[in-house]
């Protein structure tokens, strides 16, 4: 059995877009001060390096135009608010009123989207970090004026680094893509493991499916919004989009892939099979990590012979199994079932092998161009007005949390100014790093932040009580600076874990380093948590629930239109492909949606989570759904069938149609009665299926069916 070994992980982690953009917000910090402390001008260095440590917040994966643009309108706001802040800190009284109108006007920038809300956040940071730092205004402006210099030399580096790699961020944020794909593909074998826990296996995909949608959502936006790869001029550009087109229909072919696993485990436990299946499924997600780890190095992946061999192993053994059962120890549907199986399995192994042979002809101006009408797949995010004054109204969640948001920080800076401690902003920080829209969100965070920060505490004490080589100590900053800015996107535990003992050393520099120190930025870490997460609780609340319906409703929604499009496969004898992709698109989106919503959900109260067994079933029925859907795309496009009378399948169709339809009313509405739905069963249309030779009209049976379910769920939550 290949185990993924150590190495690799390291070479994945610093080949990865958080190793990069560690590295580079560590440069763009760090630097200022490092130059002009040579200077004797250390003090001018960290006021550069505060800038550029602002601008650093809004610079996350993304299009450069849209993370170019975020950097120039969050240096244009904290060199403004830089000054707000030094002329008006002198007054207790002015700067809380700065700062509950500031906190109010940048929380609700969520609705622009997630890098509007860190434009926010960068600059109430600034707010943060100057309330304290009272001077004459003559400093103040030079002072904000040092800040605009840094910012402006950190979004440089940022463009400049850009330039030189322009397609390196889309090779990266592809590759890790693909590594949730293979993750999830290694997840999917579990079900072919003997004694295995449905349930969690089940509960881990859904995550997982969650994890690959975000990620290849990232990708969309990198490569349908990049000019170099929309124009289509080189060949690394066609390469990547053709990588990425065929993965996400691979994607699809292993989210087809579902069958009744308690049953094939019944029947084949004893001769072993399962597990073949089992090993040659993670072979081949192990062959997407080659491909994974190929985009990142610029290396070249092969085959392995071990899949192809195992493949054909299983092949033989399937036949051996049809030929030995002449005494009918396994049932027929049982060994088609297999065989359908090992035949996606071949196809998924098709479409890795397609994806390898991209990579020989990576550099020819000779590889074709994917067909893909990119302008479909992408939204554009208006930022008008209209949108801020119309979500001025309590039942927007962003208005009730950007309330929140005034209120905590203005409670914030009361208690700091009362206990007088000497970086009393570090309680404002906290506050404003761990309050988020949603209750669950916030508690999450908030855990997170204390143990980082405990364990980071005690971590820097012990470094400082026994290190006095400020060479040494150096290094150890550098590390944790790295660190620190690397997992802030992929692990904010270990971020916080290496912020915290890289800010003690930095006092230390400073000449200001104490245990005591330590000791205060864990008080403050837990007074700014303390009041944060009571105030998610109790302060204008915003509770999953309240988005459930909706989550809900667009998941039945998007896999009716999804249904509507591949059946055009069979009564219209052809399909619209970008439209088809488009209906696709929407129930990876949806599917998340609900996944991700009822996950959070079960971190709420017990009081909150209403329906949570009936919503826990319509996550796992849609899911279902879905994949019942994808097979029977799968089936037109790749598997033989004898079946060919479609106009007899359109009753059942058209009822399963009809109960997407009353689903989707009973939810809306709160519907609580049933009414009698008769299914459209296979005989009634004079559809004769023997021992499951036809795929076709089952798989529209078994659609209906997983609808029918749907819709008697439908009428018992009560939303």
């Amino acid at each position: 059995m290949q185990i993924r070994q150590p190495i690799r992980n390291i070479q994945d982690f610093l080949l990865s877009t958080y190793f990069a953009d560690g590295l580079r917000i560590t440069i763009g910090v760090l630097l200022p001060s490092l130059i002009l402390a040579q200077f004797g001008m250390l003090k001018y260095g960290m006021t550069l390096s505060l800038g550029a440590l602002c601008v650093s917040v809004v610079d996350t994966p993304g299009p450069m135009v849209h993370r170019r643009n975020a950097m120039l309108v969050t240096t244009v706001l904290i060199f403004v608010f830089s000054i707000l802040t030094g002329l008006t800190n002198k007054n207790h009284y002015f700067i809380g009123f700065l700062l509950a109108v500031s906190s109010f006007v940048l929380s609700m920038f969520y609705i622009y989207g997630v890098r509007a809300a860190a434009v926010g956040t960068a600059t109430l940071l600034i707010i943060v970090l100057s309330i304290d730092d009272i001077r004459p205004w003559q400093d103040v402006l030079m002072h904000a004026l040092m800040v605009l210099a840094g910012s402006l030399w950190y979004t440089g580096l940022s463009y400049f680094v850009y330039r030189i790699r322009p397609y390196r961020l889309v090779q990266q944020s592809l590759s890790d893509s693909i590594l949730e794909v293979a993750e999830f593909l290694r997840e999917k074998a579990k079900f072919y493991h003997q004694n295995n826990n449905y349930d969690k296996t089940y509960a881990d995909l859904l995550q997982l499916q969650v994890s690959v949608h975000e990620k290849q959502d990232a990708v969309r936006e990198l490569l349908f919004k990049t000019r170099e790869i929309i124009r289509d001029s080189t060949p690394e550009g066609r390469f990547l989009l053709l990588v990425f087109v065929d993965m996400v229909d691979l994607f699809e072919q292993v989210m087809s892939t579902y069958y009744n696993y308690q049953q094939l485990h019944d029947q084949f436990d004893k001769s072993g099979i399962l597990s073949d299946y089992e090993m040659t499924i993670k072979r081949i997600s192990y062959a997407l990590d080659d491909i994974a780890f190929a985009l990142k190095s610029g290396g070249k992946p092969t085959v392995s012979k071990r899949l192809l061999i195992e493949i054909e192993r299983l092949k033989v053994k399937i036949n051996e199994l049809e030929r030995n059962n002449t005494n009918q120890e396994y049932s027929t549907i049982g060994i088609i079932a297999l065989k359908n199986i090992e035949v996606n399995i071949e196809n998924i192994l098709s479409r890795v092998k397609t994806i390898f042979s991209y990579f020989k002809i990576r550099n020819s101006k000779d590889i074709r161009q994917a067909e893909v009408d990119t302008e479909k797949f992408i939204t554009r995010q208006k930022f008008d007005f209209k949108l801020f004054t119309e979500n001025l109204t309590y039942s927007s969640s962003t208005f009730r949390h950007s309330l929140r948001v005034t209120v905590v920080m203005l409670l914030g800076f009361v208690v700091s100014q009362l206990l007088n401690f000497s970086h009393s902003y570090w309680i404002l920080l906290t506050i404003l790093v761990i309050s988020k829209p949603g209750f669950s969100l916030t508690k999450q965070r908030n855990y997170q932040r204390l143990i980082g920060t405990t364990v980071g505490a005690f971590i820097g004490m012990g470094v400082l009580t026994f290190i006095d080589d400020k060479h040494v100590l150096f290094g150890i900053l550098l590390i944790c600076m790295i660190g620190c800015y690397s997992f802030q996107r992929k692990n904010y535990v270990v971020s916080v874990l290496f912020m915290t003992p890289y800010i003690l050393i930095l006092f230390d520099f400073l000449g200001m380093g104490s245990l005591a120190l330590a000791r205060e930025r864990i008080y403050d870490t837990f007074i700014g948590s303390g009041i944060a997460l009571l105030a998610s609780y109790s302060l204008f609340p915003t509770w999953e629930r309240e988005k459930l319906k909706e989550a809900m409703t667009d998941i039945l929604k998007a896999n009716k239109a999804y249904f509507e499009q591949i059946s055009f496969l069979y009564f219209e004898k052809n399909y619209n492909r970008t439209e088809y992709k488009l209906a696709r698109k929407e129930v990876y989106v949806s599917t998340a949606n609900l996944a991700s919503l009822f996950q959070r959900m079960f971190s709420e109260p017990k009081s909150k989570q209403l329906f949570i067994k009936d919503v826990h079933q319509f996550t796992a029925l849609s899911h279902l759904l879905s994949s019942y859907i994808a097979t029977l795309s799968l089936y037109n496009k790749e598997h033989d069938f004898i079946f060919e009378n479609f106009d007899s399948l359109k009753p059942m169709y058209n009822n399963t149609i009809y109960l997407l339809d009353a689903s989707i009313e009973n939810l809306i509405q709160g519907k609580s009665t049933i009414e009698n739905v008769p299914l459209i069963r296979l005989n009634d249309n004079g559809i004769l299926i023997k021992s499951g030779e036809d795929l076709v009209p089952e798989q529209f049976d078994l659609i209906q069916k997983v609808a029918y379910d749907i819709y008697k769920l439908s009428v018992k939550i009560k939303i």
